[in-house]
């Protein structure tokens, strides 16, 4: 490790605890980006493979999006963003993931949930979805790593959120504190540094438990890696929502 690099990883480990406090609700610096510690919390937000590597055991370097778990009856249900999701399927879900390990197993996408205004015309404003993954030994996903209540309607920068997401250059998630601001009337937008390709479908988690965001929106999340978007979840997330939660362990 040259000299730079070293003295970016100490920088990144000095604001971590702050930033990590922030994310509880606590003091903490906003607009602040680290490696996240790996907590409770963190392990409901995973990266996002395709399924043939996965099954090879090639995890490491492979990931493509970040998507997070959400309450449901079925326990098997997880959110990002559209576009992460357009070719519908081969996909699998990882859990807490780090360094090319599966601390959580690898659960496989069986059935993906896009809004109409995705799928008819990809929509930037439509631009979250939904998938159920298949059991693990009778267990859904949410049972081995609990789940974040969808709460759409939320007003746009009620509260601070925390966004988690793994960007494709490293191995780790990073975590970020920041307030949302209104960017129109349908997308909201994060002044949060670092949020590169691969952090699409990072879940912006209010002090509640509650994802009120998805990294997406507008230009599939934004053009640069310091300010990021995310859908206002309105009416049709929220009906999205609801039909996967009705029926995500359907054929």
């Amino acid at each position: 490790m040259n000299r730079k690099a070293l003295l970016g990883a100490v920088v990144l480990l000095a604001v971590t605890s702050a930033s990590e406090a922030a994310a509880d609700g606590g003091p903490g610096p906003l607009g602040v980006t680290a490696v996240a510690v790996s907590t409770p919390q963190s392990a409901k937000v995973g990266a996002l493979f395709a399924a043939d590597d996965a099954d090879a055991g090639s995890l490491a370097g492979e990931h493509v999006c970040t998507a997070s778990v959400v309450h449901s009856p079925h326990r098997d249900l997880v959110v990002t963003a559209a576009h992460c999701l357009i070719d519908g399927g081969d996909l699998a879900f990882v859990p807490g993931y780090r360094d090319g390990e599966a601390p959580y197993g690898v659960w496989k996408v069986a059935r993906v949930l896009l809004p109409d205004g995705w799928a008819q015309g990809q929509d930037e404003d439509s631009d979250v979805a939904f998938a159920a993954l298949e059991e693990q030994d009778g267990e859904g996903v949410e049972d081995v790593v609990g789940g974040n209540r969808f709460a759409p309607g939320t007003a746009t920068g009620a509260t601070p959120v925390t966004v988690t997401g793994y960007p494709n250059a490293g191995e780790d998630p990073i975590r970020c504190v920041n307030r949302p601001t209104v960017h129109t009337a349908t997308q909201q937008r994060i002044a949060c540094p670092g949020f590169s390709g691969g952090t699409s479908g990072s879940p912006w988690v209010n002090g509640y438990g509650e994802v009120v965001g998805i990294l997406g929106g507008h230009e599939q999340g934004g053009s640069t890696d310091d300010v990021s978007y995310s859908v206002v979840l309105g009416p049709e997330a929220a009906q999205l929502y609801r039909q996967a939660a009705s029926d995500s362990q359907e054929p």
